[in-house]
């Protein structure tokens, strides 16, 4: 195709609204259309889906975009659709189609309306979906979620690895291969297995200067979480666990603390998740309590925030679930909270599994803890795990703001690096930071390492103290990390250099968190967020409202309609002609007549009614940690359910249900029983009870037993009634 003749700029003009390209996407794209094959990695947000969609608006035929989650395709021909006045424009083939919406995909691929086709893998391999595609003209490719292949990547699916035997049996086209994580060994991997060696790379920088990086003791996790969504009122965010069990109780604690939140597993039917799922993309909750199976099923601009309750199993996966948080290039706050139980805890899920599978799941931990612990630049250490050098601090990180004291590193640097070379650079980080620190570990012994002149005599500093300074040498590439051999330290010509002539080298402490306990302090969290970028904050809200109404009425997630950025253009723009909305950011002309009539109507009623010149606090509830069995009672007891069924339930006693209750009361939550008491008592025995309660000096069930008369009141009715009592006027 003759790429120089094509106004590249007005197409995505036209499609798409926007007036310029981000990064490299427009190199990207003539690549497409030159018919030569690219992987582009490129971090979440960066735009990566543009680059097959528009080719596939320009070349003939169909493009087939394989990719891993039906959510996830639905998200995406949603999208797709959004620009174009038909439909048909983009489909998806998978095992959530009926017979009849099968048929109606097969012909409007034939007849050439689809320029876009999603596939899932297993659907891929389908013989007769194979047969059908066979007769296809077929544009060009498009792999989405490339580190799938590699074993190494952080969501490795074996089915990945069968996708170019496929291609050449349905017919070979040129190949886009796209990720938004991959570390230069997982890149080499992609490339092998789809056999595009001589394939054009398009790498874009993995630095997102929008959001902000913080790692938190794992102190009270839940008064935490809660008075940080309670600081960030209204805005969306994701919370990731690493149990399903965790995303229940974590949901249920949430929304007993008046937060709309739901949860997401895979352990929910596929209707409950989807529900959930669209929920939260059409603004009707603000946030998803997951696992990770919600990580590729997601494609919203606007999250605000994204918390780790639990540290991730690797940083591919946690650099890809923190990069949910600002697509739009607005605010992201990524809030991890870590503590070493749940790295023993992850070593024990370990146990049992294949020893190759073993190892590499040690290897990507061992680099998820240097990260939690490392008091260096966050972004600067995620940039250096993927290759990329950051030159400057980013200065929006906890590290960054609350820098850590720095000390004259040189000789330490100096020993570590005249150990790797000693040791012929044959061995790991651990291994080396143990000969040095003098730990007799069982590897360092069948090695004979402790027999090494080079065993202790960096003693009078721990292991730990020896793997930061590994970590810091990685940064300033002094050592890299071999990538055949996971792990294994290289010196670096920088790094021989240095060895050669030794200079200066500041040292950061690092961080030292110590096990999880129940301490009173929690820190405070060092930004309140900001606003939108909007000219006029109050047409920006009744936008907001109206994009809303209408993705209910559409029945589509509001940012189909138009992203954050679009109504913040519009609210300082103030457009009131379906000819103005096209020149608004991300507003093309299929997108201003499929859903502009109704904004322009509202801005220019606005405009007229306001006289506009046109240009052309917080308090936090105490909560302590609950279980679930406190929460389900809760909930139960705002329902009204009869106390003898909500103790059936759990298999409790009515004594131990009261004794929860009180723990429940006593904890500051106040729970409302009246429906209960006015069933099972007389009017006259609860005032008296209630009023010996307040009159008495203590709250003594025996005490009100000996006062009232044993004969007259049951133990049990006492503490029905000394529940209500302190409900009402404790809580």
């Amino acid at each position: 195709m003759d790429v120089k003749n094509l106004n590249l700029s007005k197409i995505l003009q036209k499609n798409f609204g926007f007036d310029t390209y981000k990064g490299e996407q427009e190199e990207i794209i003539k690549n497409v259309l030159d018919g030569k094959d690219s992987f582009v990695l490129m971090p979440t947000g960066g735009g990566k889906s543009l680059t097959y969609q528009l080719p596939s608006l320009i070349i003939e035929g169909t493009a087939i975009v394989i990719s891993p989650l039906i959510a996830l395709m639905k998200n995406q021909v949603d999208a797709m659709r959004g620009y174009n006045k038909d439909d048909s424009i983009a489909h998806f083939m998978n095992s959530s189609l009926n017979k009849t919406q099968l048929k109606q995909v097969r012909e409007d691929v034939k007849n050439g309306k689809t320029k876009l086709l999603y596939v899932a893998p297993e659907s891929l391999t389908k013989e007769e979906n194979t047969e059908f595609l066979k007769s296809v003209k077929i544009s060009f490719y498009a792999i989405d979620e490339a580190h799938c292949i590699s074993e190494w990547g952080h969501d490795f699916r074996p089915e990945y690895r069968k996708i170019r035997p496929i291609i050449n049996e349905i017919g070979r086209a040129p190949i886009i291969a796209l990720t938004a994580t991959a570390t230069p060994k997982v890149q080499h991997d992609i490339l092998k297995n789809l056999d595009i060696l001589d394939a054009t790379v398009f790498k874009a920088s993995f630095f997102r200067p929008n959001l902000y990086y913080e790692v938190r003791p794992k102190i009270q996790p839940e008064k935490q979480i809660i008075k940080f969504i309670k600081q960030n009122k209204g805005k969306s965010g994701i919370i990731y666990c690493l149990s399903r069990k965790k995303v229940e109780e974590l949901t249920e604690v949430l929304q007993v603390n008046d937060i709309k939140a739901l949860g997401y597993h895979a352990g929910m039917d596929s209707k409950t998740r989807s529900k959930h799922q669209d929920m939260f993309l059409m603004e009707e909750v603000n946030v998803i309590v997951a696992t990770i199976a919600f990580g590729m099923g997601i494609d919203k601009p606007d999250v605000r925030f994204v918390i780790h309750y639990d540290i991730p199993k690797s940083l591919e996966g946690y650099y890809q679930e923190t990069g949910r948080a600002g697509r739009d290039g607005g605010e992201g706050k990524c809030i991890t909270f870590y503590s070493y139980k749940d790295i023993q805890k992850l070593e024990k899920f370990m146990q049992g599994k294949p020893v190759a599978e073993q190892e590499i799941g040690k290897q990507l931990l061992l680099e998820t803890i240097a990260y939690a612990e490392t008091s260096v630049c966050r972004p600067k250490v995620l940039l250096n795990y993927f290759g990329e050098k950051l030159e400057k601090d980013c200065g929006n990180c906890d590290n960054c703001l609350n820098p850590k004291v720095k000390f004259e590193g040189k000789e330490f640097m100096l020993q570590f690096l005249e150990a790797v070379d000693e040791l012929n650079e044959q061995y790991k980080s651990d291994h080396i930071a143990n000969i040095l620190s003098g730990n007799p570990t069982s590897a360092i012994k069948s090695f004979k390492h402790d027999k090494s002149e080079l065993f202790g005599s960096g003693d009078e500093k721990d292991v730990k103290f020896w793997e930061s300074i590994a970590r810091q040498a990685l940064i300033h590439h002094f050592l890299e990390k071999d990538i055949d051999q996971y792990g294994i330290l290289k010196l670096t010509e920088e790094g021989r250099k240095f060895l050669k002539k030794p200079y200066s080298v500041q040292i950061t402490e690092a961080h030292r968190y110590e096990d999880d306990n129940d301490g009173d302090d929690i820190e405070e969290i060092m930004k309140q967020g900001g606003g939108s970028g909007a000219g006029d904050e109050k047409l920006f809200k009744i936008l907001k409202g109206l994009r809303k109404d209408l993705s209910k009425k559409m029945e589509v997630p509001p940012y189909v309609i138009f992203q954050d950025p679009s109504l913040e253009d519009m609210a300082t723009r103030y457009p009131i002609t379906l000819e103005e909305l096209t020149s608004i950011q991300g507003v093309g002309h299929g997108k201003a007549e499929k859903y502009g009539k109704e904004f322009v109507k509202l801005i220019a009623k606005y405009v007229e009614e306001n006289e506009i010149d046109r240009p052309q606090d917080l308090i936090v509830k105490s909560v302590v940690k609950k279980s679930g069995v406190k929460v389900y009672i809760i909930q139960n007891i705002d329902r009204k359910v009869n106390l003898e069924d909500i103790a059936k339930a759990k298999g409790l006693s009515m004594s131990e249900l009261l004794t929860e209750i009180e723990a429940i009361i006593n904890s500051g939550t106040k729970l409302n029983i009246d429906y209960y008491i006015d069933q099972t008592m007389d009017e006259e025995y609860i005032d008296e009870v209630f009023d010996y309660f307040a009159e008495s000096e203590t709250d003594s069930i025996e005490d009100a037993l000996n006062e009232l008369g044993e004969d007259n009141y049951t133990e049990e009715e006492i503490r029905l009634i000394r529940v209500k009592f302190m409900s009402e006027m404790a809580n």
